[in-house]
């Protein structure tokens, strides 16, 4: 079988660590989704009852301005302690799942710590004031690095047995669906809900269309539509494990939003500006098309306060949407995934509920699960007590997973992936979204349908 199928397969353990199947014991047997889903579940269960009896998480801070930061605060030996604590904490949770799998845990252990050191560089850079300015996050710096370090150098045993970017991701989604509450979408209000809707829905079918026009595969194509219709970068992500997608494709991704984003922050608030759009419906229009709440707010700030508040409430709203897109697009993946033995697809089968459940991605249930324990079974009160350590420590879990992804893409292959076509793709559908979204601001933040939301 080749080594793509062999990454994408969820239907073997986290590692086959050369035990026959019908040797394997239960633990031995699980999937990187149920071993993902068993790290989230301790690690929010264990932030809920450290808060509930006072206890203060303190984690490493990594923003910072100027050289007396950097030395004074980031590398001050309480945050270096921190860092060590932190990354001592994850290795001992990613061990227990690697050496209950039967993987080699020494092994691992000294990959998974440099791995990890990569990941707070690019924390640390990330964090500087200059830097983020111009929104540039953590997550383009992870890339980097691991593109460069796949490519320039490589890789010894040692290192690839810790690079399982899809182990990461998928425990990193879990505790996303801790943030996913169904509070924010009523706090949105039914213009936002309503924008939500249709912009996610159509953009979404329409860019899975011209992907198919372009005869871009549907792997690459759901990747795309989700990033370009829902929240960029973790949209994608929800995506690509939903579907169990080809971790270069993800990368490429990626990559695209990132790169999209920087004019996009530029040029909309200019918009809005230069055209005398409403500032209700400018920042309606930033929320429903930039791909993060902190470029939504960069960017409003440069519009007015009004904007921000518009902005962040549209986004709000498009948010809630990652726990459904995941859902529905694992189950129609399920269905329409052809199966496929030593690189040969066979006949295709009518896939009953069994073969549903057999290739459904299990990481998705941790996440829908947190977001329904977050949203109705605890108070707003506790939610919002541990939401700032859970999101922390979420960054981390992805951090490292885009390093590993970096690691696993060879930069040849970003370029030259099928022609230039995903990207042309990306662009037109982004483009696409752009307009759609700002008509849409216009008819329902604009008093046509609804009065004009009051955020002074």
């Amino acid at each position: 079988m080749s080594n793509r199928n062999n990454a994408a397969d969820t239907t073997g353990a986290l590692t086959d660590a050369g035990i026959s199947p019908d040797k394997k014991t239960f633990l031995q047997s699980l999937t990187e989704d149920w071993w993902a889903v068993i790290l989230g579940t301790i690690i929010i269960a264990t932030v809920l009852y450290l808060t509930s009896n006072g206890t203060v998480i303190t984690l490493p801070v990594f923003k910072w301005a100027n050289s007396e930061d950097l030395l004074g605060k980031i590398l001050s030996a309480s945050n270096l302690l921190l860092i060590v604590e932190m990354g001592a904490v994850f290795l001992a949770l990613a061990s227990i799942a690697i050496g209950l799998s039967g993987g080699n845990v020494a092994r691992f252990a000294g990959g998974f710590a440099l791995i990890y050191f990569l990941a707070i560089v690019s924390f640390i850079i990330g964090g500087n004031k200059s830097v983020s300015y111009f929104g540039l996050e953590y997550v383009v710096f992870a890339l980097l690095i691991g593109i460069a370090l796949g490519n320039l150098v490589r890789l010894p045993s040692w290192l690839k047995e810790a690079v399982r970017s899809e182990f990461y991701i998928k425990t990193g989604l879990v505790i996303l669906g801790t943030t996913i509450l169904s509070a924010d979408l009523i706090k949105a209000g039914l213009p936002g809900i309503i924008q939500a809707v249709i912009v996610v829905t159509v953009v979404w079918f329409f860019s899975l269309w011209l992907s198919r026009k372009l005869k871009v595969d549907d792997e690459f194509g759901v990747i795309l539509a989700s990033a370009v219709s829902i929240c960029g970068v973790s949209a994608a992500i929800v995506a690509a494990g939903a579907i169990n997608g080809d971790k270069r494709k993800l990368s490429y991704v990626t990559t695209l939003v990132l790169i999209m984003a920087i004019p996009m922050m530029i040029i909309l608030p200019w918009a809005v500006k230069y055209f005398n759009i409403p500032e209700v419906i400018g920042g309606a229009w930033l929320g429903g098309t930039l791909d993060t709440t902190a470029t939504v707010t960069a960017a409003g700030d440069l519009v007015g306060p009004i904007a921000v508040k518009a902005g962040v409430i549209a986004k709000f709203s498009q948010n809630v949407f990652i726990g459904v897109a995941a859902f529905f697009i694992a189950i129609w993946w399920a269905y329409k995934k052809p199966k496929v033995e030593d690189g040969v697809q066979l006949k295709v089968e009518r896939p009953g509920l069994k073969i549903v459940w057999e290739r459904f991605p299990k990481f998705v249930l941790g996440f829908v699960a947190a977001s329904l324990v977050f949203s109705f079974l605890l108070s707003p009160t506790t939610a919002k007590s541990v939401a700032q350590t859970l999101n922390g420590l979420r960054t981390v879990w992805f951090a490292i997973a885009f390093i590993s992804i970096g690691m696993e893409a060879k930069f040849s292959s970003l370029v030259k992936l099928q022609g230039g076509k995903p990207a042309f793709t990306f662009v037109t559908a982004q483009i696409f979204n752009i307009f759609w979204t700002l008509l849409w601001s216009y008819i329902l933040f604009g008093g046509y349908v609804f009065p004009i939301p009051d955020f002074k």
